[in-house]
Formats: C-alpha cells, sequence, structure tokens
C-alpha cells in the first residue's frame, strides 16, 4: 500500500470516531467510570486529532541524501519496523490507542495490541471500526487478555520486532527482561510518575490553586504525570493550602453520567483499597489531613477528593505513585532547595512551575529532570507535542514527529557511481 494510502485508511478511521462518538463515549465512562462529559469532550476530542495528525505524515516520513567522500550516492530510507506488540493501560483506552496506532500505521507496520484487562470495550468497539474503515485483514489486531498472559506473550515472542508499554514502572521493568530473553526486540516505555509542581511565592494564587487542582484530581487522579508532589513556597503555604482545601470541598462526585459531577469512581476495587491504603499511611506518617481520606458510600469505588498538608519528603504519599485523587502540598524555601528536592525521585514524567517570573520558570525547567515542563499550565497535550519521561518513567517518546521513531528503521543505501558531481 503508498504512504498515501495509509493516511486515508486513518482519516477514515477518524471520521467513523467522530461518527460512533456518543457510543464511544459511553463505553469509555462504562467501562473507566470518568465522567462522561471527559470522556465525549476530552478523550476523543484528542483521540480523535491524534489519528488525523498521523494521518498527515504518513506519506512524509523519508530518509535523506548524504555527501559521502568519494564516487558514491548515498541515501537512508526509513523502513517500518515490522510486528510491534503494543500494551496500553486502563486510565486513557481511546487515548492511548490512538498514540500508539497513529504512528504505528503511518509508519506501516502492523500491530498486535493488548488493551488493559480492566478496560477493553472502546478498543474492541474501534477494532471493528478499523476493519469498516478498510484496513487490510491482519494489519491491526486487538488481543484482549490479562498481563502475565497475553502481555507476557506478546512482549516474549520471537516475531514481534518491536514492544511499546504504557504502565506501571514495576511491571515496565519486566519488558526488557523480555525482549532480552526471546529475540532483542525494541522496546519503548511510558511509566508512572510522582511529577513536581513548583508554586513560587509571585503566583496568581487563586490559579495556581485552581490548576494545580486540576492537576492531580483529574481523572480520578488517575494520570501518570499528575501533580502529586506539590511543593508551595513558604510564604504562601498556609493561604495556598486553605484555598486548596476549600476547592477539594467542592469538588462533586458520583455518578460519571451525571453532568453535575466532576469525579466519578475509581477504575476497580484493587485500585480503591490501593489508594486508600496509602492514605491510611500518610495519616500513620504524620501528615495532616486537611479533608476527604475515605471512601464515599458503600456503592462504588468513590473515594473523597483529599488533601494532606504538612507533607514531609520521606513519607510513601511523597514518594510513591498514589493514582488517586490525593493531594500532598509540602513546604519549600528557596530556588536552591526547591531544586534538588524536586529532582529527588526515581520518576521523571512531568514537571510544572507556576511563577510570574520568567527567568525563574526558565531557570528551573533546566533543572528539573522531567520529560515534559508546563509554566502556568498543567496538562497540557496536543499531538504534535511530544510526551515521555526521564529515569524510571521509561524511554522514547510518543506523540509528535518524535513519535515515529519508534517504528522506523533507518537503511543506509551506497551506490558506486562512476562519478560524482558535487
Amino acid at each position: 500500500m503508498d504512504a498515501s494510502g495509509r493516511g486515508r485508511l486513518l482519516n477514515r478511521l477518524a471520521d467513523l470516531l467522530e461518527r460512533d462518538r456518543q457510543q464511544l463515549a459511553s463505553l469509555e465512562t462504562l467501562d473507566n467510570g470518568k465522567p462522561y462529559n471527559i470522556s465525549f469532550a476530552v478523550d476523543l476530542e484528542l483521540t480523535i486529532k491524534c489519528y488525523r495528525y498521523y494521518a498527515g505524515w504518513a506519506d512524509k516520513v523519508q530518509g535523506k541524501t548524504i555527501p559521502v567522500e568519494g564516487d558514491f550516492f548515498v541515501y537512508t530510507r526509513h523502513e517500518p519496523v515490522g510486528v510491534c506488540g503494543q500494551i496500553i493501560p486502563w486510565n486513557f483506552p481511546l487515548l492511548m490507542q490512538a498514540w500508539k496506532l497513529g504512528p504505528a500505521i503511518a509508519c506501516g507496520n502492523v500491530v498486535v495490541m493488548k488493551p488493559a484487562e480492566q478496560t477493553p470495550l472502546s478498543a474492541l468497539h474501534v477494532a471493528n471500526l478499523i476493519r469498516e474503515a478498510g484496513f487490510p485483514p491482519g494489519v491491526i489486531n486487538v488481543l484482549p487478555g490479562y498481563g502475565p498472559t497475553a502481555g507476557a506473550a506478546i512482549a516474549k515472542h520471537e516475531k514481534v520486532d518491536k514492544v511499546a508499554f504504557t504502565g506501571s514502572t514495576e511491571v515496565g521493568k519486566l519488558i526488557p527482561q523480555y525482549a532480552a530473553q526471546s529475540n532483542l526486540k525494541r522496546v519503548t516505555l511510558e511509566l508512572g510518575g510522582k511529577s513536581p509542581n513548583i508554586v513560587l511565592a509571585d503566583a496568581d494564587l487563586d490559579y495556581a490553586v485552581e490548576m494545580s487542582h486540576f492537576g492531580l484530581f483529574f481523572n480520578q487522579g488517575q494520570c501518570c504525570c499528575a501533580g502529586s508532589r506539590l511543593f508551595v513556597e513558604e510564604k504562601i503555604y498556609n493561604k495556598f493550602v486553605e484555598k486548596s482545601v476549600e476547592r477539594a470541598k467542592k469538588r462533586t462526585v458520583g455518578d460519571p453520567f451525571d453532568a453535575r459531577n466532576e469525579q466519578g469512581p475509581q477504575v476497580d476495587e484493587d485500585q480503591m483499597n490501593k489508594i486508600l491504603a496509602l492514605i491510611d499511611s500518610g495519616k500513620r506518617d504524620g501528615a495532616k489531613l486537611a479533608t476527604g481520606g475515605r471512601r464515599v458510600g458503600s456503592r462504588g469505588y468513590f473515594i473523597e477528593p483529599t488533601v494532606f498538608a504538612d507533607v514531609k519528603d520521606d513519607m510513601r504519599i511523597a514518594n510513591e505513585e498514589i493514582f488517586g485523587p490525593v493531594m500532598q502540598i509540602i513546604k519549600f524555601k528557596d530556588m536552591d532547595e526547591i531544586i534538588e528536592r524536586a529532582n529527588k525521585t526515581v520518576y521523571g514524567l512531568a514537571a510544572s512551575i507556576f511563577t510570574r517570573d520568567l527567568d525563574k520558570a526558565m531557570h528551573l525547567t533546566q533543572a528539573i529532570r522531567a520529560g515534559t515542563v508546563w509554566i502556568n499550565a498543567y496538562d497540557n497535550f496536543d499531538a504534535s507535542a511530544p510526551f515521555g519521561g526521564f529515569k524510571q518513567s521509561g524511554n522514547g517518546r510518543e506523540l509528535g514527529e518524535y513519535g515515529l521513531q519508534n517504528y522506523t528503521e533507518v537503511k543506509c543505501v551506497h551506490i558506486k557511481v562512476p562519478q560524482k558531481n558535487s
């Protein structure tokens, strides 16, 4: 198939997602628990834009001519890697499917994708749309199953040329081992985070409070890049805590199909219990529980929006990825101190800085070890902007032109010519 044909198929798939947007948003909310209005307006919007973005790239993946010494014409080809195994998580099923399918197909690969066992429904509906769009049989294969069986089989398979995994750092550490034990397949990983969100004293306080609330509680706190280490400068700390507690108390929790609710249930009982256990650890370690901390009701996996103050760097809640609606607010004194403390983590997925001083913002941006830094914003995503982590938050980048690099092999061709005219 010509490269332009791959672009047309991806655009056709995006058209079908537009057509079935309401049904897909409903499936996403039923499976995951996120509010329907978020599924419809955010997840589907970004998913459709991602497919269209990579549809545009399909006929623009190209090599170079290289002016080597001697009578040779040398050029490079960017060829498909081959069979790509892709394993996606449960927190953004449709969007993570698009992040992986888009660049893989644009570059001419074939895919075996395993959706998370907790949230397979929207991925299976998209599989039907892929068939309806006219993709050749066998190009995209959606394989539901459990991680230790289906996921491990993909990572270990001798005929899979590359595996891309998004999920926990714990499981992410297994994927390269499986690759090495089999055929040394290429591996890209997007893993966990404990991202620092730094609020300087000169920031717009009300805006920083609202954006920090969004950066932590969005998607029930189930975001790998959530601003879950919230560092606030000493001069404004007490006021920031007070306003953050007020905002958390106003956050509405309940039926995700009710547009009045900002927060739905956690994805399942295991996740709810993990979050509640970490809340208990925060109380035991001496953090001040300012609001929340309990399950909401006895049906469903709802948790109160929770805020801890007086959190210390050595507490579990300041180090472990909670993946839930639990905010930790930590005090700091000055710029030199915050750089060291912000980087004192095994993770390096994202960070944010709230300040009116651009010099301070740029100084912190260069000093913080993270793959994405937002300044006076949080969770700003675009299909053209790369995303990925430093350290144990993974390797490789998804989205943008950088995301294509994971899905091609570079072949260099040398042709002997009688005479080269330079």
